[in-house]
């Protein structure tokens, strides 16, 4: 049977996959699981509960709320806020477990569910796993005073913007920036955190409606923050997801800026300043050649981890290092937060333009991009995508075609049903043909491996 919790949580489309049943069980599972490993041991549990504004976060939330207090765990109930905020706020208050629903990126009919423990840290697997085990399982019920208690804390989003604002490493006076919040959780909250870093903010993709979060806005549509900036006039901009765990950002030319050129300016800025430790940058494989070459030449070594933020963030932990991220633009910066954050990614990108006194364009330029294209094949077997012979053969040919000029990368996902295909190459129409050529063979082989 395949796990339930994937490289981020539990996803899947809600009110199918993602059920209030499912949020309900897991909630009461996790509070059980975290109870009998000592996590309430000497005091009263409570935990922290926060979504994004899809509809369905609505009756999810009220779920996860409900099998919490029944397993006897108090309820923070912090609302609409991004993912990162309820990991600050459970590392804050001294909580002993956080819950967001959200699906992140992914469209607006999909939810999901992720645990943070105390310290605002992600589950690891074995607990997560000891969680989807004890699942639906026959307990004991509390009652009486035993039972949990709710409050709903609408100040708590607002205070952890503030503050991420104030945090940042320079002002942001005289900037003007364009924010495109993907009528996501960060709304509201993505844009005080800027004002209040002192930027001219000029906010876009910020009226959710519970239908419309990620709806052609946000990271994945960046088109309209490069409109929205050229409109404007502004210095930059930035584009958050539907929960604000990533940050792409756009210059003022119009130009995108992915998470790599971010992870690569932010990088140059912490070994100047002699933050960056051990001089090491994480990165997964999915990173551009050209910003390992970048950062080689800056005497920085790039550490690189499976895909997904939870194994660079391991990674980091393990040996102390400061700096790592996706180029989707999950950032992490150990120094500041648990987790990837794209506000305080933002922030921190943002106030290195403001105090270097050079615009995004320049710092940027200095982190090139290897042609890279990358095409999802859906509908396929993905757990094929490392075992079928004739894909191995496909790759290992492609592999010898490019040479040291390009790489080749096949994965599946680790949130939804398709295998990535993954090239660079010294052109962009060399990436594109090998690319779509090994697509077709992943199509072809796999498709025939599920009749």
């Amino acid at each position: 049977m395949a796990r339930l919790f994937g490289t981020d949580g539990v996803r899947g489309v809600a009110n199918v996959a993602v059920t209030a049943e499912l949020a309900l069980d897991l909630s009461v599972a996790a509070a059980h699981v975290l109870a009998d490993r000592g996590a309430f041991a000497g005091h009263r549990p409570r935990a922290v509960v926060g979504r994004d504004p899809r509809a369905s976060g609505e009756f999810l939330s009220a779920a996860v709320v409900a099998g919490l207090a029944s397993a006897g765990v108090d309820v923070d109930d912090v609302g609409v806020v991004p993912t990162p905020a309820v990991a600050s706020i459970v590392a804050a208050s001294g909580a002993d477990l956080g819950v967001v629903l959200s699906a992140s990126h992914n469209p607006m009919a999909d939810n999901g569910i992720k645990f943070f423990a105390r310290g605002g840290h992600k589950l690891p697997d074995d607990v997560e796993d000891a969680i989807e085990r004890r699942s639906g399982e026959e307990w004991a019920r509390p009652t009486g005073a035993g039972v949990g208690r709710v409050r709903r804390d609408d100040e708590a989003g607002p205070a952890w913007a503030r503050a991420l604002g104030a945090s940042a490493p320079h002002r942001l006076d005289g900037l003007k920036v364009v924010v495109d919040c993907a009528h996501g959780a960060a709304s509201e909250l993505g844009p005080l955190a800027l004002a209040t870093a002192g930027a001219d903010v000029v906010v876009v993709g910020a009226s959710p409606d519970g239908v419309n979060i990620n709806d052609g806005v946000g990271s994945t549509h960046p088109e309209v923050l490069q409109a929205a900036v050229l409109e404007h006039g502004a210095d930059a901009g930035v584009a958050y997801d539907g929960d604000a765990d990533r940050c792409l950002a756009v210059d003022a030319t119009g130009a995108l800026v992915d998470g790599d050129q971010i992870m690569g300016v932010l990088a140059l800025a912490l070994a100047e300043r002699g933050e960056l430790r051990h001089d090491v940058l994480v990165t997964t494989v999915m990173s551009n050649l050209g910003l390992v070459l970048a950062m080689e030449a800056a005497g920085i070594r790039c550490a690189r981890t499976a895909v997904g933020d939870r194994y660079v963030l391991e990674e980091m932990r393990r040996g102390g290092y400061a700096l790592g991220g996706e180029q989707s633009g999950h950032v992490l910066l150990l120094d500041h937060a648990t987790t990837g954050d794209g506000v305080l990614t933002s922030l921190h990108l943002l106030a290195r333009v403001a105090e270097s006194g050079r615009g995004l364009a320049d710092l940027a330029a200095g982190i090139p991009r290897l042609p890279q294209v990358l095409v999802n094949v859906p509908g396929v077997d993905r757990a094929g995508a490392g075992t079928d012979p004739g894909v191995r053969d496909a790759v290992a040919a492609a592999e010898a075609e490019l040479g040291d000029t390009g790489r080749v990368l096949l994965r599946p996902s680790g949130t939804e049903p398709l295998v990535r295909v993954m090239v660079e190459a010294p052109s962009a129409e060399t990436a594109q043909e090998v690319a779509d050529r090994l697509a077709g063979v992943v199509r072809q082989r796999l498709a025939l491996r599920e009749e």
